[in-house]
């Protein structure tokens, strides 16, 4: 249960965990699991510092048990030197709904099958519309990794910190430090792994290659300084550029080589750049809908894909091409991404969905009610009211959080046992089965502890992402 007061914590977790000062030790991991539910509930829907104290024993707690946030930057660049064969693709999943519950499955099927390769990952809009600020997203992996016993590094991503180009051409200043204030805060909870994304800025009305890349390389290149300015020391942490705003045109080989070179002109000598670049191929966010709601076949290029991501490994060292809005491909695609070398695959509608489709009835009834009533400004002319409310069921997600989370047992077992037998044929399927060790390996581990809480800290405002990527 909920802990309201910090005292009331540490009782919960007397003879469990010992903490001197800002000392935090183990002494019962088995009675911890069973302890650390309240633990999470505590630092996700506690208020002030009984909160922010929950998060830091659980960040502290798992460096203690050799579960510790990293970088994937050193894998993917042994990917591109050649050190590690190319063999495998990793997959990126964001977590949207029912963080705990959902991350507990992923880490069932990782220890399963020994897999290390893989990220967890939340875009900055869907920090806005799930209501999980990078330290409680944090949190909810870690105590999911802590309750399932897994061990080693937790790679934790922010994916799509993405420039609106609307609030970009309105005001460049503004927009490009809310970017860099989303990194500040993230970086400090643990999110090592960031995908700059200022595809959005590519301008195919100009006629050469470079000139359309040329926004989206150089403020590429000026936020990648920033990251390396605040990331941990000991730490490089893994950055990854664009090329193709994700559902508009497909990305050229020749767009690749424009955007490379620009970015090494910008970027500062002897920075480290990115480690891989995501590419637009065929795909698009959250599927395309039907009228009757359900989503159609899409197909991926994958001679294109191909190509982008030999180039990419062959011709500037990086671990290679990402495929964004894969999660909604049919079931028969997903073996082809390791075969041609794709470095990254990006995962998050067909979660979602799992869970809508496992939810109780009534529960979706409820949400959907609140979609009508609330967000019925994303009814587009044209559509039926079965394809505007798939587009926007991900909005009901943070109102209803507390009350998801909060579902039965039987329920919850029920949704986290077919997330991880999703979770288990995507392991499968893109071949990272077997690779926590080569994690291990190419991983350097740095202990980080965080300071102990004295004070609340200032919740950050709520922004508007309607206009931005997922």
């Amino acid at each position: 249960m909920k802990a309201n007061s910090v005292d009331e914590l540490l009782r919960h977790l007397d003879g469990v965990v010992d903490v001197d000062r800002e000392l935090v030790t183990v002494r019962d991991e088995p009675a911890l699991r069973e302890k650390i539910d309240g633990l999470i509930q505590t630092a996700v829907f506690g208020d002030g510092l009984v909160r922010d104290t929950a998060r830091w024993l659980i960040w502290e707690i798992a460096q203690g048990l050799g579960i510790y946030p990293s970088s994937i930057h050193q894998l993917y660049m042994a990917i591109g030197r050649g050190d590690v064969p190319a063999t495998f693709t990793v997959p990126a999943m964001n977590i949207r709904a029912m963080n705990y519950n959902s991350s507990r499955a992923v880490f069932r099927a990782a220890n399963k099958h020994n897999v290390g390769a893989m990220l967890f990952e939340i875009a900055r809009s869907e920090i806005g519309y799930t209501g999980q600020r990078p330290m409680e997203y944090t949190a909810s992996v870690l105590a999911a990794a802590i309750k399932e016993g897994y061990r080693g590094p937790v790679f934790i991503q922010g994916d799509h910190f993405q420039i609106s180009a609307a609030r970009y051409k309105g005001d460049a200043g503004s927009e490009v430090q809310a970017v860099k204030d989303l990194m500040d805060e993230a970086v400090a909870a643990g999110f090592y792994n960031i995908d700059i994304d200022t595809s959005t800025l590519v301008d195919l009305s100009y006629p050469t290659l470079d000139e359309q890349q040329n926004t989206n390389y150089t403020l590429c290149a000026r936020l990648t300084e920033y990251v390396r300015e605040i990331e941990p020391e000991g730490i490089t942490i893994s950055l990854g550029g664009e090329i193709g705003e994700v559902g508009h045109k497909n990305s050229t080989v020749e767009e690749l080589h424009a955007f490379m070179q620009g970015y090494r002109r910008e970027l500062a000598q002897g920075l480290p750049g990115i480690s891989k670049i995501s590419v637009q191929t065929g795909t698009s966010h959250g599927g395309v809908v039907l009228p009757d709601g359900t989503l159609a076949q899409v197909k991926v290029d994958f001679d294109t894909l191909r190509d982008l991501s030999q180039a990419a490994r062959e011709d500037y060292g990086l671990g290679g091409a990402v495929q964004h809005g894969a999660s909604t491909l049919p079931p028969s695609a997903f073996n082809k991404f390791p075969e041609i070398g794709t470095v990254e695959i990006h995962l998050a509608t067909n979660f979602q969905n799992i869970v809508f489709d496992y939810l109780p009835q009534e529960v979706v009834d409820e949400a959907y009610a609140y979609l009508r009533e609330h967000h019925k400004d994303e009814w587009k002319p044209g559509k039926t009211d079965e394809q505007s409310l798939y587009s926007a069921r991900k909005r009901a997600i943070g109102p209803f959080k507390a009350q998801w989370w909060n579902l039965d047992e039987s329920h919850l077992a029920e949704i986290g046992g077919v997330l991880q037998e999703q979770f288990e044929f995507l392991f499968d399927q893109l071949n990272v089965k077997g690779t926590r060790d080569v994690a291990e390996q190419v991983t350097t581990r740095v202990v980080i502890h965080q300071p102990k809480p004295t004070e609340a800290v200032a919740a950050v405002a709520a922004e508007d992402v309607k206009d931005l990527a997922d």
